[in-house]
């Protein structure tokens, strides 16, 4: 009989006191044939995000908490970091599974998503990185919608980032070979990982909800100047890993610096802020492009060109 393997998450937090007990035991209370090695790095929190910690550590360590997979090792730090790509790094150089996972600490883990993932990783021994499922959810965790994964398309990487990251699982072997996650990224380093991962090693979708994905106001995800950020990042890589900038990246990249940084009354006027960024789009793809790909010719959509008229979040959970 096969050995169970050891699955190693690793959760980066901030003064996420408000999220954090519902992510550490989402991941404790796991269950499956598997031993759970659970890290949390935590970035020298100023709210009760400590003290949270410490009580699910004396949970396990006085015997209290009912464990219901092979063993839990759970370990923490508390301390200044140079942000969450560098509280990543600094946790997956603590792991010890063979299996390798993050989840953010406003992020939830569903009830059998550890078994799902090493079951499937076990069954398909080709496979280095599997990603289910996520439901978004809103502060107080009530579903919102659902995160729109599609089955593993390398080439389809370069403009829609369909891997969602909370419901992601990889091999240690294919995080080691692909160089680990780059700490010079704030943003994108999710995106930047997995293309890595997908140029060397099989990625397969496992059709099952693993996970919940927190938005909220304070999340990088809803914020104008993080998100203008995030895709001048994913802009990089594109143009690094598939030679290409999209248009549908460059606008957004556009959308979100006009609407952070228009004067009020322009950022406030929809039909001003979608002509702004249009404008800027067109001039920044022709020049990151050096011209006109054809391979634009499959974002013209009606579905991308609806999209130019929603908000973020109806776009994301829509």
């Amino acid at each position: 009989m096969a050995e169970s393997p050891v699955i190693s998450v690793v959760t980066a937090s901030y003064n996420q006191g408000g999220f954090l007990a519902a992510t550490i035991e989402s991941v404790l209370g796991q269950e499956g044939e598997f031993s759970l090695d659970y890290i949390v790095v935590d970035g020298g929190s100023t709210d009760q995000s400590v003290a949270i910690v410490r009580r699910y550590q004396e949970l396990l360590d006085r015997g209290e908490w009912q464990v219901r997979c092979g063993g839990i090792t759970f370990r923490w730090l508390s301390e200044q970091d140079r942000g969450q790509t560098d509280a990543l790094v600094k946790g997956f150089a603590l792991a010890r599974g063979e299996i390798l996972a993050w989840l953010n600490s406003d992020d939830t883990y569903l009830p059998g998503a550890l078994q799902s993932a090493a079951g499937f990783l076990a069954g398909n021994p080709g496979i280095a990185l599997v990603y289910g499922e996520a439901d978004y959810c809103d502060a107080e965790g009530a579903r919102i919608g659902r995160y729109r994964v599609e089955d593993f398309d390398y080439q389809k990487l370069a403009y829609r980032h369909y891997i969602c990251q909370p419901a992601t699982f990889f091999t240690r072997e294919a995080y080691q070979a692909a160089g680990g996650l780059d700490p010079a990224l704030h943003y994108a380093m999710d995106y930047d990982l997995f293309v890595r991962i997908a140029r060397r090693f099989g990625c397969r979708r496992l059709p099952s909800c693993l996970a919940t994905y927190r938005l909220h106001d304070d999340s990088k995800t809803m914020r104008d100047e993080v998100l203008f950020h995030y895709h001048e990042e994913t802009l990089r890589l594109a143009l690094k890993y598939f030679d290409w900038a999209p248009l549908n990246v460059v606008y957004g990249s556009s959308y979100h610096l006009c609407r952070a940084r228009l004067p009020g009354f322009l950022a406030a006027s929809k039909p001003g802020l979608i002509g702004a960024s249009l404008i800027c789009a067109l001039f920044r793809s022709l020049k990151m492009n050096r011209g006109v790909r054809a391979r634009e010719l499959r974002l013209l959509t009606w579905a991308n060109l609806k999209n130019i008229f929603k908000e973020r979040i109806d776009i994301l959970t829509g």
